[in-house]
Order: C-alpha cells, then structure tokens, then sequence
C-alpha cells in the first residue's frame, strides 16, 4: 500500500486521490504544512477565504501504534496570526488516516451552499453526507451522534459552535482512543478555517485498511523495543504518568513565571490548591470515573492524560493539562479545581482553545467584563459565546482582539496568538521561541524550561530557544508527542532505524535527522511567512514586557532585538 493525496472539494463535493509529488516524499506531519501551502495557495490570501486550504497530515512515524508516535498534524494559513499555522493532537485521527493510506488529506474550495456536511472517508473512498442537524451542537452531543450513526470504530474530527461561527479561538477536536472527543488541534484559529468549508466533521472509517508496509519488519522491532526500554527507563516518564503536565506547575511557579492575575505576577499563593498533587489527590479521593493515567493514543505506555471527576465520581472533563490550570486558573484566579474543569468542560464543547480563551478571559477582566476568581462570570461570558452575541464573538475571537475593542494595553499575545502558561520575562528562552517561532507564541514550539541555565539571564537563550525550535519542529514531523523524547533523547538512533526500517531511508544519525528535519520545516514555515508579508517586527514579545517588571523577581525581557533577529542564522 502506497500513501497517496486525498483532496476534498468542498465547491464540487468531490473527493479524489493522487500519487505523491517527490518533493512531498520525505516529508509528512509539520514539514509537510508549509510545503503544500507555498506550492498551492496565495501566501497574501484571506485565511478565511476560498483560497485556503485544510491539511490533516499524519507525522512520518505514524500507523504502527508505536508509544506517542501517531499524532496528527492540522495546518493552513492562520486566521489568528495571518502566518502558517501546525497544530497538532493525539487520538485516532492521524492513525486511521495511515490505515486508509492517506499521507495528506487537503479540504479545498469554497461551499456551492450554506449547508452544513460530513465528509466521510473508507476504503471506497471519500463523500460529502448532509449534517445540517448536526449544526450548533457542542462537539460532545454531535461526536455522540455521529458515532451513533457511523459507527463505534470511526476517527472523527469535528468543530463546536465556534469553528462553525468562524472564531479564530476555535479549534478542531478528536477522538481519543475511547471516543471522547478531548484531543483538540487547539491554536490557530483552524477551526474557523474548517468552519469556511462547511464542514462540522471528518469522519475516517479505516475498516478494511492496514498498517503501511515496512521495508524492514526485523529492524523495525529491534529498534522498537530499544525506544520502548529507553521511554521506560527515563525518570521523567513516571512523573508524567502519574501526573501529567500538571507536574509543571510548581516547577514554573518555583521560577516566578506562572501566569497570574493576566500576567501581572509570576507566582500564585494559592497554587496548592489546584496544582499536580491536588489535581491527583483529587481524582484519586473521588474514584469512580475519575484516572490519573490515561492514554489518548492507542498504545501510548506513557498514558500523560487524565480524566478529572466530579465530587460524585462522574467524569467532567478528559484532560486537565497544565495550560489550562495556568491559563483558566492561576492567571484568572480562580483557585478551584472543579471551577476549572467545569470551564474546560464548557470550552471543548464549544471547540475553542483554552489557552487562547483563558487568556481573553484574563484580558476582559481588565476591560471590566468581569472580575479575577468569579467562575461563575467566566462560564456566562462563554455562554455569550456559544450564542454568538456581539460579546461572545469579540471573546471568540481571542485575545488580540479583546484588547483591540476594549483598548487593553496588557495583552498576552505574539502574531495575534496568546502567549502559553510560560511568563516569558521569567523564562527567556522560551521568550525568545514566543518571538521568533513562524507559529506565533505557542510554548510547543520550543519550551525551554527544562534547561539547565539562569532564565533570567538574557544571554545565550537565543541559542538555546533554536536548538529547542528545531528539535520540537522535528519531533512534529515524525507525529511524536513530546513526551517521546524522553526515550529518544536516551537512543537518538531509534529514530534512524525506526525511519529506516518503515522506508527504507538512510539518512544518517538520530541526531542528524532530528536536525535535518527541524530546519527544513522551519525554513518552508518561514519562507511563507515572509511571502506572506511577516518582517523581523513580528519577531517581538510585547513591548509591555519589555518594560514591565514581573514579581517577585522583577525580570523584564531584555533579550537583545539583534539576538532575535539571528536566531534562524544558521
């Protein structure tokens, strides 16, 4: 089985497969984005118009159910930045997509009608199906039907009211390996671009399909189970198992850069009460469908994710990653779990990023629209945006905009897009990444935490924000988590063989694929950037942050423009 191009044209209602151009061959996940994007659309064009297009494409690594490797990759030129736009997520989507032999599905076109469709992929092929009684609903009732009506065994991404309406907080959510609709492509704004195309899902039916070949099974399983003994053997794994992301939350908060009070002070007094051990204390005291360990993926071993219950045991919300408790939580101040996890709940049925939409929420409470720690102000506010009130559309359209409207200097924001739960006056390095990435800020670009240097200290972070940048930018390609490089961090040449054994590539060292691989997708990311009109301005953290001290180290970003400006001087 040979992967092939699906292209869905949403003016036609057509579907139809094509051989791979050779230029795309060696590259599939995040490199393969701003390929396609500079071979077939405008880089000027609306982000909401009919030049557009969707991208759904696997990572390299994707198809065999090898531990965080089959992740899938969701791009096209952002509404919320006006740049390229990869946002990527875990589930089903991007393994059964492999299993139709789909390297790269492309959404194209612009609606004949003001309809509403499913487009559904199998083995014989891709249809456009009537959803127009799907339309409004949140993405838990309307996933509920289509699996009702498509059946269990499906992968399906799909947008809430949000995407529908066109707000460029909106994301694209998918199935988790036990069909919670919890793994949502979140930044960027493609949900709205999904949205353009009339479409409310993709449902991917893989029956009768099959894992790609490998071109070396014997290599495949050597290499395999080096990377599965190398995941299992790095420290670092247990921590996120039994915590998940949430075991950040000291860690940032002990460097003085947790978002608080809408960026305003970098450390929470009240952190105990909704960081990692209060989080697992609390699923574990509540039992019932509560789980501190939950893979998305099917055979993931890391299993990061976790189902949050109610006081009652019932599950509320599946995940509560860090971001979240930074960005609706600390930086709103609202010390309570079960807040937190109500408003998640509320902001994946609308289908809208909950880093974006907590930073808006922090922004409106200095517009006056509400008040820090009032839960209750914050779930009425999304409730003006899932009816789509004047209100509720300025909210759904992120952070940026927030600001603009209500004349807020203090907006957490890069190319338009909120800063993640990483204060970057107090972490450079990922300051720098926030700055320069061609993403907009988005701390998955290259987070810098983890590295053993003074944050504080402006010099060298440029360096250490490009190793990050390539290194995660690979990683993208491949369709790993994260979280997978613990194990290949401890055997880089898992990945040559893993490569090698799937394809029959040679292409040299662990290391330097992930450095091939990272550049190349960094360079195609940035030459439709500039094509599209970006200039070294729009390298550049706010200037508020420049200026304003953050407690209680007072650190402002002082990273010199001239160190940002050579980060991609290589």
């Amino acid at each position: 089985m040979s992967l092939k191009i699906w292209r869905a044209n949403v003016s036609h209602r057509t579907v139809v497969t094509e051989p791979v151009p050779q230029s795309w061959e060696r590259l599939a996940g995040r490199a393969l984005i701003p390929r396609i994007l500079l071979d077939e659309i405008p880089p000027t064009c609306d982000p909401l118009g009919p030049f557009n297009k969707l991208v759904f494409t696997p990572g390299l690594l994707v198809g065999h159910m090898l531990s965080s490797c089959d992740r899938i990759s969701v791009g096209g030129k952002s509404p919320l930045t006006g740049g390229v736009k990869e946002s990527n997520a875990g589930g089903t989507t991007g393994l059964k997509l492999v299993h139709l032999g789909i390297k790269a599905l492309i959404i194209e076109g612009e609606p004949a009608d003001e309809g509403w469709y499913v487009l559904h992929l199998s083995t014989a092929g891709g249809r456009f199906d009537p959803a127009d009684d799907l339309a409004g609903l949140g993405v838990h009732e309307a996933a509920a039907r289509l699996l009702e009506r498509y059946g269990k065994d499906v992968a399906i991404a799909l947008i809430g009211p949000a995407g529908e309406m066109r707000m460029t907080s909106a994301g694209i959510q998918n199935l988790d390996k036990d069909r919670v609709p919890s793994r949502i492509a979140a930044r960027g704004g493609l949900g709205a671009v999904m949205g353009t195309k009339r479409l409310k899902a993709v449902v991917v039916d893989a029956s009768g399909g099959s894992a790609p070949p490998l071109a070396d099974p014997q290599l495949y399983q050597e290499a395999k189970k080096r990377y599965l003994k190398a995941l299992l053997s790095h420290p670092q794994t247990k921590v996120y198992t039994d915590y998940g992301t949430s075991a950040v939350a000291v860690m940032c908060n002990g460097f003085g850069a947790l978002p608080v009070r809408n960026f305003s002070l970098g450390q929470y007094d009240a952190l105990d009460k909704i960081n990692g051990d209060a989080l697992r204390d609390t699923i574990l005291a509540r039992d019932g469908e509560g789980d501190t360990s939950h893979a998305c993926m099917p055979g993931c071993i890391i299993r990061s994710s976790n189902c949050f219950p109610s006081p009652e045991g019932k599950a509320v919300v599946s995940p509560l990653e860090y971001e979240t408790i930074g960005l609706v939580g600390s930086n709103l101040d609202i010390d309570s779990l079960d807040d937190i996890a109500m408003l998640n709940r509320e902001m994946n049925d609308l289908g809208v990023d909950t880093i974006e939409m907590g930073a808006a929420l922090g922004v409106a409470v200095e517009a006056g629209l509400m008040e820090f720690g009032d839960a209750q102000r914050a779930m009425e506010l999304l409730q003006e945006v899932r009816q789509g009130t004047p209100l509720g559309r300025i909210l759904g359209q992120g952070a940026a905009t927030v600001g603009r409207v209500f004349g807020v200097r203090r907006v957490p924001v890069v190319k338009g897009q909120a800063i993640s739960a990483y204060d970057p006056r107090a972490i450079k390095g990922t300051g720098v990444t926030y700055a320069t990435s061609p993403q907009g800020a988005d701390h998955t670009a290259g987070l810098t935490i983890r590295a053993n240097v003074d944050h504080l200290d402006p010099k060298g972070q440029a360096e250490l924000s490009r190793g990050a940048q390539i290194k995660m930018a690979a990683y993208d390609t491949l369709g790993a988590c994260v979280f997978s490089s613990f194990g290949f961090a401890l055997d880089l040449d898992a990945i040559r063989d893993l490569l090698k054994a799937q394809y029959g590539w040679d292409l040299g060292t662990g290391e330097d694929i992930l450095d091939q691989l990272g550049r190349e997708t960094l360079k195609l990311e940035r030459a439709f950037n500039q094509a599209a009109g970006f200039t070294a301005a729009d390298d550049r953290l706010p200037e508020w942050m420049t200026v304003e001290p953050l407690p209680p180290t007072n650190a402002v970003f002082d990273v010199p423009e001239e160190d940002l400006d050579g980060v991609f001087n290589w």
